[in-house]
């Protein structure tokens, strides 16, 4: 067989990766139907679901050489996938930071993966860069920052803050061999993906001092203001303080303004992660909550929090858009052609080259709601959190501060019994009735409960049913003798 010929056969095998239109249209048709009897029947299936054996067989299904038909793999998505464990897409999903999943969302996502452009550079895709930027420019004005701000949209808020964290020591000028006298400040609330951060940027051996938080879990600036002074005087080097927009614990905020004047006064970054509550700056509560934001030197939102987008969506934004491209400038021969643009790519101001179009997903829905059901739905999640926690009050509960934003700390408190083990019971009780999907936290030592109120399908019916469910079961479990209480594992 000539070379000529072996190409010939092998083009023939290849186009069965290109189905026909009469194809195409069959695997759609499967796909909707499969999509809308999802949605449809969202409201009677539960937030929770136990992962099962069969779930397991997953590691065990073979990748044949022969097609398999649609209806099967659906089947199997349906069957493997979409019914055990937490359904984000739930209503009743109060656990963790929820997630969204808008349909106009998705309905980008699968025209950016048609379409396939590559968002990494202006010249290979303009429009898609500057549908990306265009999305930074309008949460950099969110954030009160001034037109020298840029970014980029981010995975997640772990990339985000990584790539944060990467800004703010080269921005610093930082050292290998300074590492260890560099000093960076965080509370007990910071999320972990910061300190994650610095160990991957090889900040391993920097200080992380933990600054006290008060009785709101909101750092305590007056105390930051003398750590640095204290370690400045021992000839340590004082870099960055990271301060929280809705902590993920507890959902405080820390005091943004008032921080600001400390890292002013000692020329340090200020970096705020407010990957959970930053897209409440939408609203007139959030704006006074985050006082301050708009001082700081790069923030992290994400938008598949409070944007309501699939996971997968972060975004980082910072007041000089030049440090964030010099900290991740690069050089290639072959990228000559694509380096002459004016503006910045995506490529040029993050750690990623190969990159979908990952802001259609986020374009698309602002572009056909308009940005008005978003603010009321972000409020609405505002007056649901506080509404919860006036409820479980009065219900019995002993609830923490009243919630900064949208997360309902709180616990039953039995007479004579051990709190700790009587709050797992209850929501091991939550977990089996499936309905709702609660996540717990330690506070100050004590198992609590949460609520995280945060999901666009969550409404007033939800919260009613969370309350009623948790007050049930928590006078179940009271009127037990404490012996057939289940043990700690």
């Amino acid at each position: 067989m000539s070379l000529r010929e072996e190409l010939v056969q092998l083009e023939q095998e290849a186009k069965r990766l290109e189905p026909g239109s009469a194809r195409r249209a069959e695997l759609h048709a499967a796909v909707e139907k499969y999509a809308e009897s999802f949605l449809e029947r969202l409201p009677e299936r539960p937030a929770w679901v136990p992962d099962e054996e069969v779930v397991q067989e997953l590691l065990e299904t073979p990748l044949e050489e022969e097609p398999a038909p649609i209806a099967s793999e659906l089947q199997t998505l349906k069957t493997h996938v979409d019914t055990h464990g937490i359904n984000p897409a739930s209503a009743g999903h109060l656990g963790y930071i929820p997630g969204g999943g808008l349909y106009a969302a998705a309905l980008g996502d699968y025209l950016a993966a048609v379409a396939n452009r590559y968002a990494g550079v202006h010249y290979a895709s303009p429009g898609a860069v500057n549908i990306e930027n265009r999305l930074v420019r309008w949460m950099a004005d969110l954030l009160g920052y001034p037109d020298t701000a840029g970014g980029y949209l981010a995975s997640g808020g772990s990339m985000a803050n990584l790539t944060a964290v990467v800004t703010a020591r080269e921005a610093a000028g930082l050292k290998a061999e300074q590492y260890a006298d560099a000093v960076v400040y965080v509370t007990e609330q910071t999320h972990h993906c910061v300190e994650r951060g610095l160990h991957v940027a090889g900040l391993t051996e920097a200080t992380l001092r933990h600054i006290p938080v008060g009785d709101r879990f909101r750092m305590r600036a007056d105390l930051l203001d003398e750590q640095v002074r204290l370690d400045s005087q021992q000839g340590l080097i004082p870099w960055m303080v990271v301060g929280s927009a809705g902590t993920t614990d507890t959902g405080s905020v820390d005091p943004l303004s008032v921080i600001a004047d400390v890292t002013e006064r000692h020329d340090l970054w200020l970096h705020v992660d407010a990957a959970y509550g930053g897209f409440f700056l939408l609203t007139a509560h959030g704006r006074q909550q985050m006082q301050g934001i708009e001082r700081s030197d790069s923030a992290v939102l994400n938008p598949h929090k409070g944007l309501f987008l699939p996971y997968g969506s972060g975004a980082l934004v910072v007041r000089d858009v030049d440090l964030l491209a010099k900290a991740h400038d690069y050089r290639a021969d072959y990228m000559q052609d694509a380096q002459s643009q004016r503006t910045y790519s995506p490529a040029d101001v993050s750690p990623e080259l190969s990159r979908h179009f990952r802001g259609l997903r986020m374009w698309l829905p602002l572009r056909l709601h308009g940005l008005r059901p978003f603010r009321k739905a972000l409020k609405e999640k505002l007056l649901l959190a506080r509404y919860a926690w006036e409820r479980l009050g009065d219900a019995g509960f002993e609830t923490g501060p009243e919630p900064d934003l949208s997360v309902v700390l709180f616990r039953y408190k039995p007479d004579g019994r051990d709190a700790d083990r009587f709050n797992q019971n209850l929501r091991e009780l939550m977990l089996q009735d499936g309905r709702i999907f609660l996540s717990s936290t330690r506070v100050n030592g004590n198992y609590m409960l949460r609520l995280a109120i945060l999901s666009f399908r969550t409404h007033l019916p939800t919260i009613d049913l969370a309350v009623d469910l948790l007050r049930e079961n928590a006078e179940r479990l009271a009127s037990q003798p404490a012996t057939v209480l289940q043990q700690e594992e």
